[in-house]
């Protein structure tokens, strides 16, 4: 937050319109939207997104991916757009954010031949990490990544998570990232909140 990302942002949906994709760099100007824009399977993720509102506290419309995730063909919907984006891009490793990324990641870097590095919370993974804080609109928080994830300088990363809002930990992994050596490609999202789309 305050700070912009190095790399785009790409989302499949914007969650409470008609599936729009949207393609975008963190905090900086709209980039070319994916090449999906029409594609139908869109339709079905965002219907399959439950929003859930004041949770979890007050005022949050909270966006419910484990509704997608009881639908198995949306699932690998949601998870074919992005191989079929990804694919042949020279991806070496994806890099999943805690909680749910983890849910995507996996399945996109074995359809696409490259390794799965998890981004944690703090005290989450075993032996020598490296840190990454960032600010929320509540406090604070941190992303930790195990030494050694990036093998090579130049590594080429892609960051998947469920859900951009303020881009503040998109933000905190490409940093994380980039401070191992790796080249941030791309972040990739299913739910683009509408709260976070450049005004056109």
């Amino acid at each position: 937050m305050g700070e912009e990302a190095s790399c785009d942002a790409v989302s499949l949906t914007e969650a409470g319109t008609n599936a729009k994709p949207v393609g975008k760099e963190v905090g900086r100007e709209p980039a070319a939207a994916p090449a999906a824009a029409a594609d139908p399977r869109l339709q079905g993720i965002s219907d399959a997104i439950r929003v859930v509102p004041h949770f979890p506290k007050q005022g949050i419309m909270f966006n419910d991916i484990t509704t997608l995730l009881l639908r198995p063909r949306v699932f690998k919907d949601a998870v074919d757009l992005f191989v079929e984006r990804y694919r042949g891009m020279g991806i070496d490793a994806v890099a999943g954010i805690e909680a749910r990324g983890f849910v995507f990641g996996p399945a996109i870097a074995l359809a696409i031949g490259a390794k799965f590095i998890p981004l944690r919370k703090p005290r989450k993974l075993p032996g020598e990490v490296i840190s990454e804080k960032y600010v929320l609109e509540y406090g604070t928080d941190c992303l930790e990544m195990r030494v050694g994830a990036i093998e090579r300088s130049g590594e080429r990363v892609l960051v998947i998570d469920d859900l951009v809002a303020t881009g503040g930990t998109l933000c905190a992994a490409i940093r994380l990232l980039e401070r191992a050596g790796a080249d941030v490609v791309e972040c990739a999202c299913v739910i683009g909140l509408p709260k976070f789309k450049v005004s056109e």
